[in-house]
């Protein structure tokens, strides 16, 4: 008989058959990001009239589903993405995790999808984490990543809201989204695709979103670069984001410039947080449409002397150089790196390595017991 132990107000349903300590040291020695997932996920199930229920922690396994869900055929449906850090002493932590539900929130309403309550949104993790700590790693750069989706399973293919629909966690033990190199990565910039328009999604976190940017990132891959940046939909002029990052430009002067929230933007936490530490540096930051023209000129003149995008996965990368059809500008590797400097603070808070002065962290899982004398 099952044995079910409440986690929070999620009910704990235990995987009978967990990875082996070998299978999971082996799974989590050199993780690919997002392919190596931990041995159970958070459940909850909503319908129109009821609202949520059945909030479970279950044992990871393929989410039964009709094919007529309407997420399969209308894209009805968002996603989030955090990290849990386990600290020195073993203690295990999330970032900024309120602000994540309140995005998801968001996104739900855009989606006409129903909401999840920040307790449900953060219950659902912790009993993940608790359930599944020792899948958390503990190396240097390392962390444990979280996916909050809410899927519309109801079986119709009218063009409608779904009546049910799925709240479901998993996580991800990994370690750097992609290798920087000391030169930066290189950029794609596209002039012939848009990510959003003005009205649209820009600013959910919703999956076509993502797939709308394959083919520019196909494109950027085609041409040697790593990522692909977006120009707006209206007049493909102005620098909006990556393909799953924000940008931010650094002067000489040393104040910081970044494309400012249109609404065909996503609002990054990531990109909040360092805007908020650059501020508490004393930093002039400027959030305001940006030219690309304006951008190359900069970097050709000397005013812009630095480039990086910022993300949950990524944290921060910084650019080496910008690409398209028209032009190829490489941007010379920055004295006293502001890039470098903001993962590195940001990196401390996480890791619990430096104060943490905003109240960011949340700890969900207790420093292990030390062993008596």
């Amino acid at each position: 008989m099952e044995t079910q132990a409440p986690t929070a107000s999620f009910t704990h349903i235990p995987n009978r058959r967990p990875a082996t300590d070998e299978e999971r040291w082996i799974a989590m020695e050199n993780p690919v990001f997002g392919k190596v997932f931990t041995d159970h996920m958070a459940r909850a199930s909503w319908r129109e009239g009821d609202g949520w229920s059945d909030r479970r922690i279950v044992p990871l396994a393929p989410i039964p589903m009709h094919p007529g869900a309407a997420v399969l055929h209308y894209a009805q449906q968002v996603f989030e993405g955090l990290k849990a850090y386990r600290h020195e002493d073993g203690s295990m932590w999330l970032f900024r995790p309120e602000a994540n539900a309140a995005r998801l929130a968001a996104s739900a309403r855009r989606m006409a999808l129903p909401e999840v309550s920040e307790a449900d949104f953060i219950a659902a993790l912790e009993g993940l984490i608790a359930a599944d700590q020792n899948w958390v790693p503990g190396s240097p750069g390392t962390s444990l990543y979280l996916r909050p989706l809410l899927i519309a399973t109801e079986p119709s293919l009218l063009v409608q809201p779904a009546s049910d629909v799925d709240f479901v966690v998993t996580a991800s033990p990994v370690g750097a989204y992609m290798s920087n190199g000391d030169a930066g990565v290189s950029i794609w910039v596209s002039t012939g695709f848009h990510r959003a328009n003005a009205g649209g999604t820009g600013d959910v976190k919703t999956a076509g979103n993502y797939a709308a940017s394959m083919l520019p990132q196909k494109e950027a891959k085609d041409h040697g670069c790593q990522q692909v940046l977006f120009l707006d939909a209206r007049e493909d002029k102005y620098v909006e984001e990556l393909g799953g990052m924000n940008l931010v430009a650094v002067r000489a002067d040393g104040s910081v410039l970044t494309p400012r929230l249109s609404g065909t933007i996503l609002p990054g936490v990531t990109r909040d947080s360092i805007l908020t530490l650059l501020r508490d540096q004393g930093r002039t930051v400027e959030e305001r449409d940006i030219e690309l023209a304006e951008l190359l000129q900069g970097i050709e003149e000397g005013e812009i002397v630095e480039l990086f995008a910022c993300g949950t996965a990524a944290v921060v990368t910084p650019i080496g150089r910008l690409v398209s059809d028209d032009f190829d500008v490489a941007l010379p590797a920055a004295e006293d790196s502001v890039a470098e400097a903001m993962l590195a603070q940001l990196t401390d808070i996480q890791y619990g390595r430096a104060d943490d002065p905003h109240g960011w962290m949340r700890q969900v899982v207790d420093a292990p017991e030390s062993p008596e004398d």
